[in-house]
């Protein structure tokens, strides 16, 4: 009884509660729900209609680009943020739909700095659409091959370095591994401060990690930067020729020119990777460097892509190396082993020339592509670990 008797005592005495806030919803901060309501569209790409992209781009008014698969045209959000609005063509093809449903089930699963932004579609019984951020300093071979030269060495590295993260990010870190089939300067996108971006997935393919090799059917790539093993029937592709074609595309930064040209007597072709790698064999990277006009400050980067690109386009597939090595090579943080002589499968098609190189290639002490990297480049003690006496640990 006293217990209850000083509980209600107590009760009595007690202040009352405060009253419940209630807060309606037109009392949120309206630029707060906003941005919020903008950041969860963020998160997968926008179903638009015909209509919004007819307003979007001003009845079509400016055009960016057109091709085989359609025109790309400039386009504004209403906040001003502006786009590329990619519209393909229809028809009979039925490629025009694969490589729509490529582009928004691969990129638009994508986020990395390195990729182009998907930010939405649109698809009904007239049209196929897709809906991307505008890159301003549009694409990467319109400034390597320019004869007026504007861009720096540096940021000619600075771009190699992007593209090899954006395209680790797709093979190493995507939940599934996505080949992109058409690495080369073209699908390589620059935003307003030359940053790249890589772009136009309607080739591209998802798969399962464990998955060895992918199953592709018909014509796939840009001739010039296909990997060898396209060129066997029934062969294995795997990731590593997006890993090649990259290798094609650093050759042509080195170079500042396109690979494969007229030779003089018109009849022969100066193919600049098989010159590179003559010139490396005999020791005179530097020299060669110097002639494609790279000013001495920027030799050693150039002389180390020559490598990397060496590296990239071996024949065997298991040879070259993952992109999450390329990148650590092109960085220059580590020292990159010699590369053997790639281009065997000029000379001799057959599916020898694209095997592993001899010896066995697990337990030679080298990595495998997803292992270590001790096949391609071996850590190395930068000034700072010298001068406080850090080594390197040994596996």
């Amino acid at each position: 009884m006293r217990r209850a008797i000083v509980s209600e005592l107590r009760a009595a005495v007690a202040p009352p509660p405060p009253p419940l806030q209630v807060i309606q919803v037109w009392e949120v901060d309206g630029p707060t729900m906003e941005r919020f309501l903008r950041e969860l569209a963020q998160e997968k790409p926008v179903r638009f209609t015909a209509q919004q992209l007819c307003t979007f781009t001003e009845n079509y008014s400016t055009l960016l680009g057109c091709g085989g698969f359609g025109k790309v045209y400039k386009g504004q959000f209403p906040n001003a943020v502006k786009i590329a609005v990619k519209v393909l063509n229809r028809g009979a093809n039925r490629n025009i739909e694969e490589q729509f449903m490529a582009e928004v089930g691969t990129i638009g699963r994508t986020h990395h700095i390195n990729l182009v932004r998907l930010y939405g579609f649109c698809y009904d019984q007239f049209m196929s659409a897709l809906v991307y951020e505008f890159m301003e300093n549009g694409s990467l071979d319109k400034h390597l091959f320019s004869e007026t030269q504007v861009l720096e060495w540096e940021n000619f590295q600075e771009i190699a370095i992007g593209t090899a993260k954006g395209i680790a990010y797709l093979h190493e870190e995507c939940q599934q591994r996505i080949i992109h089939y058409d690495i080369k300067p073209g699908n390589i996108l620059l935003d307003s401060n030359f940053s790249p971006k890589v772009a136009d997935f309607g080739l591209a393919k998802l798969c399962n990690r464990d998955d060895t090799h992918v199953t592709v059917t018909g014509y796939r790539g840009t001739l010039g930067y296909l990997a060898p093993e396209f060129m066997l029937k029934n062969f294995p592709i795997t990731y590593k020729c997006d890993v090649y074609s990259f290798g094609i595309l650093l050759f042509e930064i080195v170079g500042r020119r396109k690979n494969t040209r007229a030779g003089g007597s018109g009849e022969s072709l100066d193919w600049f990777p098989k010159h590179v790698w003559e010139e490396y064999e005999k020791g005179d990277l530097m020299a060669l460097t110097e002639a494609c006009g790279i000013e001495e400050k920027d030799r050693i980067n150039a002389e180390r892509m020559a490598k990397v690109a060496l590296w990239c386009v071996q024949d065997s597939p298991e040879a070259r190396p993952p992109m999450s090595a390329v990148v650590k090579m092109l960085e220059g943080g580590v020292e990159i082993t010699p590369p053997p002589k790639p281009f065997h499968y000029l000379f001799s098609v057959g599916t020898d020339v694209l095997k592993p190189p001899s010896g066995s290639w697990s337990s030679s002490g080298y990595s495998t592509s997803d292992g270590t990297n001790t096949y391609w480049y071996k850590e190395t003690t930068t000034p700072v670990m010298s001068k406080y006496g850090i080594q390197v640990a040994s596996s």
